[in-house]
């Protein structure tokens, strides 16, 4: 290597070195501290004292095999985070490419205005918007059973003071409502700059071929939509399996631990002292979507099609 690489490395190595000590501060080091905790039996009794045993796998074991002294069945709570993730997928994808293709419809007047009115609810606070769900859901004086109860004059099939956040599956209806209402924009948005890099050559060519909107669809949009809503779903997929706000703040896992899913699980252990079981849950819930993403990704082949 020449005096002049060198030289233009070590002044590389310069810039980098202060934000890498930081990131192995900040992430590495508390990365590495938990997975040492997920071996131990460690607690707030040994905060202090730093002596905690090891046990091995055994709390990995305890968590899988629904331990008595675990108050919940790891497979019902890993069952109801699937469906609880696909079933918000599917509304997101649906809605945000559907209304990407709306606001992009030609001679639309004022997308913009559309545009930043569908985008609201992404960006206010994740924990605002879900607090004010949950009053909105409350059984008395809540805004949804008022309103059902003024639209019941017209449809009186409709239900009254429905308990929504007391009984199951409402209250599964209720989190799914709240998270499809601050997921569906990320993917408008994503679907939206992808249909705008489209050439509008492709659609020129299916008209001469004579194809209706819904051939159109799916022989152009979908597939040139597919490079930029693969990493998309991928991420949903991933932000929803680990929604902790929307969980906690609305039903905090209620009615009976059935609308739980396994980060607030594995918060309610921090919460009761498990520190050591909390952390192996925390790896649990790593591989499962590191696993997920290698076979997305190997699947679908998004790394070729980007």
């Amino acid at each position: 290597m020449k005096k002049k690489d060198l030289s233009e490395t070590s002044l590389a190595v310069r810039f980098i070195l202060p934000s890498a000590v930081i990131m192995a501060l900040i992430t590495l080091y508390p990365l590495f501290y938990g997975v040492w905790m997920a071996f131990t039996n460690f607690s707030p009794r040994h905060i202090r004292l730093q002596n905690p045993e090891y046990v091995g796998f055994q709390n990995f074991w305890d968590i899988l095999t629904h331990a008595p002294y675990l108050d919940f069945n790891f497979l019902n709570v890993l069952g109801f985070n699937f469906v609880w993730t696909f079933a918000n997928l599917i509304f997101h994808v649906s809605l945000g490419v559907s209304l990407a293709l709306l606001i992009n419809t030609p001679g639309l007047r004022g997308k913009r205005v559309y545009r930043a009115l569908l985008i609201l609810p992404w960006a206010v606070p994740t924990y605002v918007t879900a607090l004010v769900w949950k009053n909105m859901f409350d059984t008395q004086f809540g805004a949804v059973n008022l309103l059902l109860k003024e639209w019941r004059q017209i449809l009186p099939f409709l239900p009254a003071n429905v308990d929504w956040l007391g009984q199951f599956p409402n209250a599964f209806y209720a989190v799914l409502l709240v998270n499809v209402w601050m997921g569906f924009p990320f993917m408008m948005m994503v679907a939206s700059g992808a249909l705008q890099a489209i050439p509008s050559d492709l659609y020129e060519a299916a008209d001469m071929d004579g194809a209706n909107p819904w051939r159109k669809f799916w022989t152009v949009t979908a597939p040139m939509l597919q490079p930029a809503m693969v990493p998309a779903i991928m991420l949903g997929f991933i932000w929803t399996f680990n929604n902790f706000n929307v969980i906690y703040f609305v039903t905090q896992g209620n009615p009976f631990g059935k609308t739980e899913i396994l980060v607030t699980q594995a918060y309610k252990l921090v919460d009761m002292g498990m520190y050591g079981q909390a952390s192996a849950f925390a790896f649990i819930i790593f591989f499962i979507l590191l696993g997920f993403t290698l076979v997305n990704l190997k699947l679908t082949k998004a790394t070729q099609e980007v």
